[in-house]
């Protein structure tokens, strides 16, 4: 037992000591290959180096051969330029030295001509000394003071030719100015006339029988107290047959009254309560009305970019008057004629028709604001938008303000034109011409007045005062003092312009 495990130790060793060694003997095999190996690669390394330094010697020589050659033949072009230069410049130089040779002759020449030419003149000057002399001894004068006398008679003569034609260029043009802005503006009153009905202060409204009238005024009165408190429109009844008459003179309000009135007519309720409610009905429909007024205006004028709130506005003017004018048609009518006129007369033609058209908008503002219908119109456009060409035709076309485009002239014309056509609005006569009459009477009443006039439907006065009496610093204090004395004496529309004349004039009369 203890032999064979001797035994198997001893074989377990031996077993080891073979295996210890042939692994020694493999490993040093596989060194050696390893060092065969790298010696192959270092020898094929040193091989492929010395291969690309010959490669790259042979390259550099190859293009240090190219560049030689390129720069031989550089320089063999720039040589070959340099002497057609050199060429050229020795046949400019010889073209030079001839063109010098000319020059010189031709110098020698001019020379020999001026030498002339001052004998020339010095003959002629002692001959014109000798001619003066002459002439001094036989007119008794010297040459400056005939000069002098010739040069006054021909100044006179020429003053009298130049008045002359002056006076006749201006008379020419005057005339000439008449007769074409009067075929302008009678075109374009031809062209835009536009029929206007007359608005009055009351409305009737019809009634299906008399009995109604009693249903209206309710008992103890209550229902037509009820609705002229609501409307702020007064309900004349009386022995009208079969109608009733509504009278304000806000024609909105009337308008709105008008329809509650029909309304409750045609339902047969009334009362208080039914009032309220048909009265806040209509006033819906009326402002719906308005708007649609106003978008078919502004579509039958072909504009746009209007803003809605002017739209609005503008459908409101239809239900105003001016001296029996209806305010949207006497817009419509002033946009076309300044339209028309602007196109005569070679102006913007789409802007004097808009400004026309939305000159008269400060008559519908608020009732709270201040200031002239022309200034609350600009300021109303100007706030939504317009331009401010447009916002400045409007504030001037009672010139108020300055104007500072020809377009802004035409709409003045145009409104002018509109207003003063003969039908165009209702007034009547007697208390306009006492109105005038009144306004000149108040300037005349002044110290150092000779004349005064009332211009533009009384909207100006002018005013003509004696030159020794009043200067030129009275005259502004004269227009201060009667602007005042015409607010406090006077009821009037709108502004009354105030322009006080000073002039001294020299007469001569030829006998």
């Amino acid at each position: 037992m203890g032999y064979a495990i001797t035994g198997l130790i001893l074989g377990v060793g031996l077993g080891l000591l073979i295996r210890y060694l042939l692994d020694r003997n493999i490993a040093d095999a596989r060194v050696l290959a390893a060092m065969s190996e790298a010696e192959r690669i270092t020898q094929g390394a040193k091989l492929k180096a010395e291969n690309f330094l010959t490669e790259a010697k042979l390259k550099s020589k190859e293009y240090e051969e190219t560049s030689r050659h390129s720069l031989e033949r550089e320089a063999e072009e720039r040589r070959q330029s340099l002497e057609m230069m050199e060429e050229r410049l020795v046949q400019r130089e010889g073209r030079l030295d001839q063109r010098n040779e000319d020059l010189d002759r031709w110098e020698a020449r001019l020379t020999h001509r001026d030498k002339l030419l001052e004998d020339r003149d010095r003959e002629l000057s002692e001959l014109a000394m000798r001619h003066k002399a002459e002439l001094e001894k036989i007119g008794g004068l010297t040459q400056s003071a005939a000069r002098d006398e010739l040069l006054s008679k021909v100044r006179q003569e020429l003053d009298y030719e130049i008045s002359l034609r002056v006076k006749d260029a201006e008379a020419r043009v005057r005339e000439e100015s008449k007769r074409r802005a009067s075929k302008i503006l009678s075109q374009a009153a031809q062209r835009c006339a536009v029929e206007f009905t007359a608005e009055a202060l009351v409305t009737v409204v019809p009634l299906p029988s008399d009995e109604m009238k009693g249903r209206i005024i309710g008992r103890e009165g209550r229902n037509i107290r009820a609705f002229e408190t609501l409307t702020g429109i007064d309900v004349i009844v009386d022995d009208t047959p079969e109608a009733v008459v509504l009278s304000g003179f806000n024609s909105i309000k009337r308008e709105i009254a008008r329809m509650t009135m029909e309304k409750i007519i045609t339902d047969g309720r009334i009362h208080p309560a039914k009032i309220e409610e048909v009265y806040e009905q209509c006033q819906k429909e009326l402002h719906q009305t308005v708007r649609e007024i106003g978008e078919e205006a502004v579509l039958k004028m072909g504009l746009t970019g209007i803003h809605e709130k002017l739209i609005f506005e503008i459908g409101k003017l239809r239900y105003r008057a001016s001296y029996g004018q209806n305010l949207l048609e006497h817009c419509m009518e002033v946009a076309k004629l300044a339209a028309t006129i602007a196109a005569e007369i070679g102006g913007n033609a789409t802007l004097a028709k808009r400004a026309a058209f939305l000159h008269d908008l400060g008559k519908v503002a608020d009732g709270d604001l201040e200031g002239s219908h022309a200034f609350l119109g600009a300021e109303m456009a100007r706030r939504l938008g317009e331009r401010e060409e447009v916002c400045n035709a409007i504030a001037a076309h009672h010139e108020e303000v300055e104007q500072k485009t020809v377009e802004a002239t035409i709409v003045q014309v145009a409104d002018t034109i509109s207003a003063g056509r003969p039908g165009a609005r209702r007034s009547t006569l007697d208390s306009y011409i006492k109105r005038l009459e009144h306004l000149e009477t108040i300037a005349r009443d002044f110290k150092g007045v000779s004349h005064a006039y009332a211009i533009q439907a009384g909207r100006e006065i002018r005013v003509l005062v004696k030159p020794g009496e009043v200067d030129d610093t009275l005259c502004a204090k004269l227009a201060v003092d009667l602007a005042k004395k015409i607010e406090g004496e006077m009821e009037y529309p709108g502004q009354v312009k105030v322009v006080v004349l000073r002039e001294t004039r020299a007469i001569a009369l030829a006998r």
